[in-house]
């Protein structure tokens, strides 16, 4: 069987996915992008239409490999890149996502954010994340999702709803649905993810009220 010799990379950013072949020098061989709309439907919010991320990438992924003059076949592995803190509810059995994804822009929970400091739990985060208890991270955005978008809390209790950040949206979709996962660098970027132990924290899901089956396997 001949050698692949290729590499797919998709980086999926906040204002365009880009999609780049390399050959196994690292010499790029072709290249696309496509634009992808940030919605502001409140001062301070920021939001993506997750399928226009997706249609973005496979329309990126389809230019490259034409424009390649390669087989598709011939790709070896495909890597992925992201925005990391923006994240994503979707239904576990459909695939369809519910809500816009909130973006790592958005300050929609910055209120949320500053009772949990006002209580006390900044220094308890930051032992475990390494990370500022912000609005920034996504812990804080899918506690929003739960308690703010009609039957998702329920849902999400009896695991019919799962979450994450692009990589895992897009390994799900890349995947049919096969894969939900994410890596440590994403997971770390949550504000649910102990860093020491490498894990998801039973502590923290618990204090932000999200179901650990809502969470993508980290590898």
């Amino acid at each position: 069987m001949p050698e692949k010799k290729f590499i797919l990379v998709i980086d999926q950013g906040t204002t365009r996915t880009k999609a780049v072949i390399y050959d196994k020098r690292a010499k790029v061989i072709s290249r696309s992008y496509r634009e992808v709309a940030c919605y502001y439907p409140q001062p301070g919010w920021v939001e993506h239409n997750p399928q226009e991320i997706w249609n973005s990438c496979l329309a990126c992924i389809k230019e490259t490999i034409q424009k390649s003059r390669i087989e598709k076949d011939d790709i070896s592995a495909i890597a992925i890149t992201n925005q990391r803190e923006t994240v994503l509810v979707w239904d576990r059995a459909s695939g369809e996502p519910i809500g816009n994804a909130i973006v790592w822009q958005c300050r929609r929970t910055a209120s949320f954010c500053n009772d949990l400091k006002r209580r006390g739990w900044e220094d308890f985060i930051r032992e475990k994340t390494g990370l500022l208890l912000d609005a920034y991270f996504s812990a804080s955005k899918i506690r929003w999702i739960l308690d703010n978008l009609p039957e998702i809390r329920r849902k999400a209790e009896k695991g019919e709803v799962i979450c994450g950040t692009i990589d895992s949206w897009l390994i799900w979709k890349l995947t049919g649905g096969k894969i939900h996962l994410t890596d440590y660098t994403n997971a770390s970027r949550t504000m649910l993810f102990n860093i020491h132990k490498l894990t998801w924290d039973s502590e923290l899901l618990e204090l932000f009220k999200i179901p650990a089956s809502m969470l993508p396997s980290v590898k």
